[in-house]
């Protein structure tokens, strides 16, 4: 991942356009609905979606910020990192999903996180329910193992808009298969399924574009209200706790240098370059600048 994606915590966010569009492929059955974004960030896509009436949507976002502007747009939020958050397996009947992109760091294997996000979650969807996946083209394959084993009626659309554009981003549309139907399935079919996600991954041009008005209609079921549990660290706590621990203490008079007063001013002015380093070293603390220019300069 690039480091202002790292920065922003793997956070692409759908453009609403693409959300509208995918909405049209939705048709939500009558009574209650339950939908899922496992990286949710401020809620706005999910929101979208899946912006019907009966629509309980869950929502989960590593950032503190993100996930507490998401809660306008979520009937619930769980602040953390969505492996750490368990379900009830085949409960939710719409799972919108667009996994950070990056690789896993691993003791024995790197994987593609957008992969470890569906393996996480694809159970969470019960049957007949619909999963919409947003994934740069070239993941489908790595994805395919099983979109084409736990899924039918998959399509997949190359979006339109130019942030999407520049991370070649698809959305893929499917139905969770029943349990009688995964058993039923022939390897022959998985097999046929496999190469044919794979040979779309590596052609996008192949792929049709996400268009207004959808050549297909997916029906999302009924389904009750989830229990969603978190087993993971409270991170926020721990960041504020820890400048009061002992070893937190004892490791600052190693980490972190005394600072020393400079004073004075340049012989010279400063031009663009000066400036930057000086503000890397730590040398530009203080308040400067005069009206709209004034700034406070803070680094540790």
């Amino acid at each position: 991942m690039r480091p202002e994606g790292r920065l922003k915590a793997g956070f692409f966010p759908l453009p609403l356009a693409e959300a509208e569009r995918i909405r049209r492929f939705l048709q939500f059955e009558e009574g209650h609905t339950s939908a899922l974004d496992p990286c949710v960030g401020e809620g706005a896509a999910l929101a979208v979606i899946a912006g019907c009436r009966d629509v309980t949507r869950y929502g989960i976002e590593l950032d503190a910020y993100r996930a507490e502007r998401a809660r306008t747009a979520c009937n619930e939020i769980i602040q953390g990192d969505a492996l750490d958050v368990t379900s009830p397996v085949e409960s939710f009947s719409l799972v919108y999903e667009n996994p950070p992109y990056d690789w896993e760091i691993g003791e024995s294997r790197n994987r593609r996180i957008e992969v470890v996000f569906l393996e996480h979650t694809y159970r969470w969807l019960k049957p007949e329910g619909v999963l919409i996946l947003v994934v740069p083209s070239e993941r489908v394959a790595e994805c395919s193992q099983i979109l084409a084993g736990e899924f039918k009626n998959v399509r997949l659309y190359r979006l339109t808009e130019s942030a999407s554009q520049k991370y070649r981003q698809v959305v893929v549309v499917g139905v969770r298969r029943s349990q009688r139907e995964r058993e039923r399935l022939q390897d022959s079919e998985i097999t046929r399924a496999r190469g044919y996600y794979s040979r779309l991954a590596y052609t996008p041009d192949q792929i049709p574009n996400l268009t207004d008005e959808p050549d297909f209609v997916y029906r999302v079921p009924e389904g009750d209200p989830v229990k969603l549990t978190y087993r993971g660290l409270p991170l926020d706590l721990i960041e504020d706790l820890l400048p009061q621990s002992p070893a937190y203490r004892q490791a600052a008079r190693i980490l972190f240098a005394d600072e020393e007063p400079i004073e004075g001013r340049p012989l010279t002015p400063l031009h663009g370059g000066h400036v930057g380093l000086l503000c890397t070293a730590g040398m530009l603390n203080g308040i400067f600048g005069q009206g709209q220019s004034r700034h406070i300069a803070r680094r540790r």
